[in-house]
């Protein structure tokens, strides 16, 4: 799609945790593995139902299966779930065989065929509609034992996930990434997954794609683990010599058994490699108390670290370990980098210290002529191609990105302007946004922070994009909402917007705002540095360019 130009202004364990030869010998105490391969796909409800499954008629469940996502517990199967009216389509029994087979990610938008009587703005092509995905796969006996979780990376949109043909949960947003606990509902043997997406019209301003359009995957944990995003890692001290690396863990414990808990940092090497030692360890004994939250945190202090830079951004992976009766019940690991950033109001963006004038654009999700179905080596190439005009940052216009984005641009050292959504309450749409706020803006929210906020690249939130809320007298109290539950997840980077109306420079919503964003107001940029000298400013959108071509 379109990218807009983001440009900054000047006023602005011990060891590897492994355990003895016979534990090698064991299964893994986490597994996860991508379920992308072997899907049915078709368009469209069964004849007859008409709209019996729409977001209407589910909304209660939908909520219901979502709402221990914050708090990280397991929530038991809800009432509202039974109300579901089912369809053949989510019976094990029902025959698939003529349903087409697809490979995920799938995006069948960009599939066609054009049609110009379809709005412009999101490429005539047939993005809209219902589409169904179905799967059977095996559980063995051992895996009946385990913990085991959907994970779903992007679905556009209003997701309704049944396994067995019972009714899982799921997720309206088609841009944040979300879990299921498949675990109440398997079987020895085969299981059926059926998932329903229903993309309405007139829910976007640009091409959003549809389907299973990002990762799948599927993990096994025991039923002692670190919650899914549970590792948090922060970086409080930074120096030449040493830097103090928290890691902030998230233990689901059902059993309340005594845990210990192990962690180690690692020095990634170019080609993502860890070191052959160590850089720091850790061991927090069984007797270690945790937070009413079932929190833990861990302090290690890193030696003449190697700091993220542009130029070199250089990673570390943290590798943390739940053991029990000397046993190993999980083991996950996170990559992170360390540096600092700071924003100021009148040298610019500060990086280590350093500053460093920040070249950007705003991009949509999709790549081009492959659709929204994420692509990791078109997305690498866009990235390359765009560190080749000189860019240095990246906006993910106008919501969260695929994963493996954040991933690339930790990599290839890209800043980042992570965003949230592009409606709150008040709507631009017919079907947009809005129609989601009031139910999932926390859950959303709160779900990319709580992603998102381990890569070093990420260096600003941003709470959305030209919201109409910004003038109106109740966009400040909006605002700060928001911006707490993202601060709950994560206080290490400061609050933006991509603000359209010039009077929110001067009505109170700038206040809320630790990085305030213009958008096509280049004009208000001394007025507002006059006014509001403490607060640093970005260019957050200053241009749209259109492609051409040369005669």
């Amino acid at each position: 799609m379109i990218p807009h130009l983001f440009v900054s202004i000047f006023c602005l364990t011990t060891g590897l945790l492994v355990t003895s030869a016979s534990a090698q010998s064991q299964p893994a105490p986490r597994e996860r593995t991508l379920f992308n391969d072997g899907w049915r796909f078709q368009k469209d409800d069964p004849s007859g139902t008409g709209d019996a499954l729409g977001y209407g008629k589910i909304r209660e469940a939908l909520l219901a299966s979502a709402s221990g996502f914050v708090d990280w517990k397991i929530v038991p199967r809800s009432p509202a779930a039974d109300a579901v009216k089912l369809v053949s389509y989510v019976e094990p029994s029902f025959d698939d065989s003529s349903w087409r087979k697809v490979n995920l990610p799938h995006d069948w938008g960009i599939e066609g065929p054009f049609d110009q009587n379809l709005p412009g703005e999101t490429g005539k092509l047939p993005w809209h509609g219902v589409g169904w995905y179905r799967k059977d796969f095996q559980v063995s006996a051992p895996d009946q034992k385990k913990q085991i979780y959907l994970q779903i990376d992007g679905a556009m949109s209003y997701s309704a996930v049944w396994l067995n043909g019972k009714f899982v949960g799921g997720w309206p947003y088609g841009y944040s990434s979300y879990q299921l606990d498949l675990t109440p509902y398997l079987q020895a043997g085969e299981n059926t997954l059926a998932i329903r997406l229903d993309n309405p019209k007139d829910s976007s301003r640009w091409y959003p794609g549809s389907g299973l359009y990002r990762n799948v995957w599927i993990v096994k944990t025991n039923p002692i683990h670190l919650a899914t995003w549970g590792t948090h890692i922060t970086t409080p001290k930074v120096a030449a010599s040493s830097a103090s690396v928290d890691i902030g863990l998230r233990l689901l414990n059902p059993t309340n058994q005594k845990v210990t808990l192990a962690a180690s940092i690692y020095e990634l090497d170019a080609s993502g490699r860890p070191g052959a030692k160590p850089v720091a360890s850790v061991r927090l004994p069984e007797d270690q108390k945790s937070a009413a939250d079932g929190s833990f945190h861990a302090i290690l202090d890193v030696k003449n670290p190697q700091r993220w830079t542009l130029g070199k951004p250089q990673l570390y992976l943290a590798i943390t370990g739940i053991l029990t009766g000397g046993a190993l019940v999980d083991r996950v690991e996170t990559t992170f980098g360390i540096r600092t950033i700071e924003f100021t109001s009148d040298n610019g963006f500060l990086l280590n210290g350093e500053r460093v004038p920040i070249q950007g654009v705003c991009m949509h999700h999709d790549l081009g002529a492959l659709g929204s179905a994420f692509n990791t080596r078109a997305s690498e190439r866009q990235i390359q191609i765009l560190k080749e005009m000189g860019v240095n940052a990246i906006r993910t216009a106008h919501n969260p990105p695929a994963p493996e984005f954040l991933d690339l641009c930790d990599r290839m050292g890209i800043l980042v302007m992570d965003e949230f959504s592009d409606a709150w309450k008040k709507r631009k749409k017919p079907n947009g946004y809005q129609n989601m706020f009031e139910d999932w803006s926390e859950k959303d929210i709160r779900a990319m922070a709580r992603r998102d906020r381990n890569h070093p690249s990420v260096i600003l939130w941003s709470l959305g994009n030209e919201i109409p809320e910004q003038g109106a007298p109740e966009g400040p109290a909006m605002q700060k909402v928001l911006g707490d539950f993202v601060k709950k997840e994560d206080s290490t980077r400061p609050l933006t917007m991509g603000v359209s109306d010039g009077r929110a420079g001067y009505n109170g919503f700038q206040k809320g705002l630790d990085v305030f964003g213009y958008n096509y107001k280049p004009w208000e940029y001394k007025k507002f540095h006059e006014q509001n000298p403490l607060i640093p400013l970005v260019g957050s959108e200053t241009a749209s360019t259109l492609s051409s071509r040369g005669e």
